[in-house]
């Protein structure tokens, strides 16, 4: 009983050591402890479902934390990609377009980029009822499928990517007031053209 004890737990270690992990036991840890949340749609599906999914990763989500996360945009499309003949249902492309920005201090913007979902379904016109179904379920699975790639997104995210991330920032941000103010003691310097005097006649 022990040597086989001891053997799964060796053959735990190994598979461990080459990477592999069980389902449902990979880890959620994200670097950012504490995020601001925001959405266009403040109380959208997908930005509630985000919420919790960080939340349950060990967030806490709220205002007030350096780092927020805004999704500026959210598109769901759809395009037929074959018409149904006599018998046939068509074939519809289902598309989530999520566009997000993440900012750090003083509220400067560290990244910005998108997260895109695409399905094919079927539509068969002579059920109408069941094929609409399937497609708000479909659109479900793929707003779950948006918030996991954001969620791997943002678990890249190590201490030492943000730090240079934010230093970007705030070198961009001093060179951009610097440029602004170099603008302004120029103009100010400048001497202002008196307007042309019109000889009285």
């Amino acid at each position: 009983m022990i040597k086989r004890n001891l053997l799964v737990m060796g053959l735990a270690v190994l598979l461990s050591a080459c990477g592999f992990q069980l389902r449902g036991t990979a880890t959620n840890e994200l670097s950012i402890k504490e995020l601001d949340v925001s959405a266009r749609n403040a109380y959208g599906e997908t930005v509630t479902q985000l919420r919790q999914a960080l939340e349950s990763s060990g967030v806490r989500v709220g205002s007030g934390a350096t780092y927020k996360l805004n999704l500026v945009d959210e598109k769901e499309t759809q395009r037929n990609l074959s018409y149904a003949s006599a018998g046939r249902a068509s074939d519809i492309e289902l598309n989530t377009l999520v566009v997000y920005e993440l900012q750090g201090r003083d509220h400067l913007p560290l990244m910005g980029d998108k997260v895109e979902v695409q399905k094919v379904v079927s539509h068969d016109g002579n059920n109408l009822v069941g094929s609409d179904s399937e497609i708000i379920q479909v659109r479900k699975e793929m707003r779950r499928e948006v918030i996991q790639r954001l969620m791997i997104r943002l678990q890249q995210l190590t201490p030492e990517k943000l730090a240079a991330l934010q230093l970007t920032a705030d070198n961009k941000a001093k060179a951009d007031a610097d440029a602004l103010k170099a603008a302004q003691e120029y103009e100010d310097n400048t001497p202002k053209q008196s307007p042309a005097e019109v000889p009285v006649e």
